[in-house]
C-alpha cells in the first residue's frame, strides 16, 4: 500500500547559551524536507529464530565487531557488554564496573571504538544524557565520556507522552547521530554530536515523519544504507529502510516499512547483514524469553 508523501517543516533552531557546552548551531532559513512512505505487508521472512541467554533478557542494542555480535541490557541493569557468536550464545561478558547502566539503549562502532548510548529518557526527566565511548579492544576498558543535551528542551518535568527520549545510534563520519523515540509526535528527530570527549549542545539537523516510534537504528556506510525499527502501538514492529541516506540532503527522502512477521514482543535492535537480511532482537516479554532473528526482505 503506497501512502501519500508528507511534508516535514524543520523550524529555525536558535543557540542556546549554557556554560561548559559547546557544538552549537543555527539555521537562518526554514527547510522543508519531503518523505514518500511505502508500506509493504508481505515481502519479508523470519530466516532464523534464535533463544538468547536470560543475562540479556533486557537486550536493547547490537553491534557487529569481528565475528561476534554484541548486545546489552537497558536501565538498571550491569554495566555490561554481551558478546555473542551467530547462534546466540555468550562467549564473553565485558563489565565496567566504573560506570552505571542508566538506562543503556543502543550500539554503534567504528573501527576503533564502540559507543554506548546512555540517553533512555522515558518521561524527559533526565539531565544526564551521554555517549559511553569505549576501545573495541576488549581488553582495554578505558572509557571517554561525550555528555550532550538537546537545546530546544526547557522543561524537564515528567511527561507520559515523552519528546526527548532516545533509542537510537549510528557511527556517521567523525560524528554520531541520534534519532528520537518522540511518542508526543510520532516522528524521529535527528541530531548530531561528535565522536570526542567532551559536553555539547546536541545539533538537530533534521526530522523524519516515520508515523511511527523509533525503537532502533543501524546504519551501512558502504551502501549508504539506514535502517530503523519502530512501533505505532507497542503491539507490532516494523523496520523502516531507507537507501541513500546522506545527513547533508536529507529532502526527498524515500523509504519502505516492512512488518516484522514475529507477533507481540518489544524490538529494540537491529543491525544490518546486507542490503536485505538483517538481525535484530526483541526483549523477554512476561514469561518470555529473549531472542534473535534474521529477517530477510525483498
Amino acid at each position: 500500500m503506497k501512502k501519500k508523501g508528507s511534508v516535514v517543516q524543520l523550524d529555525r533552531i536558535s543557540d542556546f547559551g549554557s556554560e561548559g557546552w559547546r557544538f552549537e548551531s543555527s539555521l537562518g532559513h526554514l527547510l522543508l524536507f519531503f518523505f514518500v512512505i511505502f508500506t509493504n505487508l508481505s515481502a519479508q521472512e523470519m530466516v532464523s529464530k534464535i533463544e538468547l541467554s536470560k543475562e540479556v533478557y533486557e537486550t536493547s542494542g547490537l553491534e557487529l565487531v569481528g565475528n561476534n555480535l554484541i548486545t546489552l541490557n537497558d536501565s538498571g541493569n550491569p554495566a555490561s557488554l554481551y558478546y555473542l557468536n551467530y547462534n546466540g550464545g555468550i562467549i564473553f561478558e565485558r563489565n565496567f564496573y566504573n560506570l552505571q547502566n542508566n538506562d543503556w539503549e543502543d550500539l554503534a562502532a567504528d573501527d576503533k571504538f564502540i559507543y554506548i548510548a546512555d540517553f533512555g529518557n522515558n518521561f524527559d526527566t533526565r539531565d544526564n544524557l551521554r555517549i559511553i565511548k569505549v576501545p573495541i579492544n576488549p581488553e582495554n576498558n578505558s572509557v571517554d565520556l561525550i555528555n550532550f543535551n538537546y537545546p530546544e528542551q526547557k522543561d524537564f518535568s515528567f511527561k507520559q507522552q515523552s519528546s526527548y527520549d532516545g533509542e537510537s545510534l549510528i557511527s556517521y563520519e567523525n560524528n554520531l547521530i541520534i534519532f528520537t523515540k518522540n511518542r508526543a509526535r510520532k516522528i524521529t528527530e535527528i541530531y548530531r554530536v561528535p565522536k570526542e570527549h567532551g559536553n555539547y549542545k546536541a545539533e538537530l539537523i533534521g526530522q523524519i515523519d516515520v508515523e511511527s516510534i523509533v525503537t532502533a537504528a543501524d546504519y551501512d556506510a558502504k551502501k549508504r544504507l539506514l535502517v530503523l525499527t519502530s512501533t505505532t502501538d507497542f503491539n507490532e514492529y516494523y523496520i523502516i529502510k531507507i537507501k541513500n541516506f546522506d545527513i547533508l540532503n536529507l529532502d526527498n527522502l524515500k523509504f519502505k516499512r516492512y512488518k516484522i512477521p514475529i507477533g507481540k514482543t518489544q524490538v529494540e535492535a537491529i543491525k544490518i547483514i546486507n542490503k536485505n537480511n538483517f538481525w535484530i532482537t526483541s526483549e523477554a516479554e512476561l514469561f518470555g524469553k529473549p531472542m534473535m532473528y534474521k529477517i530477510s526482505l525483498k
